[in-house]
C-alpha cells in the first residue's frame, strides 16, 4: 500500500517539529510535493519504493522552498516522517539528513541520488 500525503499533513509536520513557526510562502511547492511522491505514468508509480516516494518529497521540499525558513529541516523531517508513517523504523543520524539535504540544496544530488541516500536511513 502506497501512503499519500496531504497538504495538511505537510502543515502539521512542520507545526509539530519545526522550532519556529514558519511562514509559508508558496502553498504551490506543497501541492507539488503532494502530487508528485504519488505520481503515476500509465498506472505504474513513478516512484514505487518509500525511500523513493520520501526522497520525492524531500527534493521537491528543497528545490523548490515552501517556507520562509527552515526548508532543509523540514524537508528532512518530511521524508523521515513519511518513511515512519510508511511502517518503516528509521535509524539515520542528524547528520546524515542534514548532509544530504545540502547536497540537494547545491544541486549536487537528484532525485534518484536523494533515493539512494535515503534508503540507506532504515533497516
Amino acid at each position: 500500500m502506497i501512503l499519500h500525503v496531504d497538504r495538511a499533513w505537510l502543515l502539521d509536520i512542520a507545526h509539530q517539529f519545526l522550532p519556529a513557526d514558519p511562514d509559508v510562502t508558496d502553498y504551490g511547492t506543497l501541492a507539488a510535493a503532494v502530487a508528485r511522491h504519488v505520481d503515476e505514468v500509465m498506472d505504474v508509480p513513478v516512484y514505487g519504493g518509500v525511500h523513493q516516494r520520501a526522497a520525492a518529497l524531500m527534493h521537491q521540499l528543497i528545490r523548490v522552498p515552501a517556507l520562509d525558513f527552515a526548508n532543509e529541516h523540514f524537508a528532512a523531517v518530511v521524508a523521515a516522517s513519511y518513511l515512519s508513517a510508511s511502517g518503516v523504523i528509521v535509524t539515520a543520524e542528524p547528520k546524515q539528513a542534514v548532509e544530504l539535504a545540502a547536497r540537494i540544496r547545491d544541486g549536487k544530488a537528484d532525485v534518484r541520488e536523494t533515493a539512494s541516500a535515503v534508503r540507506t536511513w532504515y533497516r
